[in-house]
């Protein structure tokens, strides 16, 4: 298995995962409505767990939005230049893109091993929720983020013949 193939399945994954998390998350929401309005007995915590599911969710779909081409790209000029030029702007969107996740991984490394040592934790009062798990998706979406710009510039750029093998026929068509 090469790097692009992993990467694919891995970002699917980790996609599916977070669309189930988000999925469970509403029912959680809804039986705290529910458990106010009609009850007057809400699900204590759940605004701090949907406060650190939400960042989760986000990161751990970024590799897929990412390899899928679903992130925001504003080509409208871009598309009416030659086709070398657009190459090498292709290769500087996602070597920018690529760079951008190195800095949250460099930038958040240090507080995130912090964060597990001293065991912090978010929210007061009836449920404390630990912020390494949240921390620790930043760091690992960035790292898939970042391998999918640069499995996206080689792909884009270089245009490598993939054989049948090494093409997943699940993986965002490209």
């Amino acid at each position: 298995m090469n790097l692009i193939t992993f990467s694919d399945r891995l970002s699917k994954f980790l996609m599916v995962v977070a669309a189930l998390w988000a999925f469970g998350l509403t029912f959680m929401i809804l039986a705290d409505i529910i458990g106010r309005g009609a009850f007057d007995a809400p699900i204590n915590g759940t605004a701090e767990l949907v406060t650190a599911s939400i960042v989760i969710i986000v990161f751990l779909q970024a590799g897929y939005a990412i390899r899928s081409r679903s992130m925001l790209r504003a080509d409208f000029l871009v598309i009416h230049l030659p086709p070398r030029v657009q190459k090498v702007l292709l290769a500087i969107g996602y070597l920018l893109g690529a760079a951008f996740f190195l800095m949250i991984i460099t930038g958040g490394l240090d507080e995130s091993i912090r964060s597990y040592t001293e065991g912090e934790y978010e929210g007061e009062g009836a449920l404390r929720v630990p912020s390494w798990p949240a921390r620790w998706t930043v760091l690992i979406g960035s790292g898939l983020a970042m391998v999918n710009y640069l499995v996206l510039a080689y792909v884009d750029v270089f245009k490598p013949e993939l054989s049948d093998s090494e093409v997943d026929p699940n993986a965002p068509q490209l």
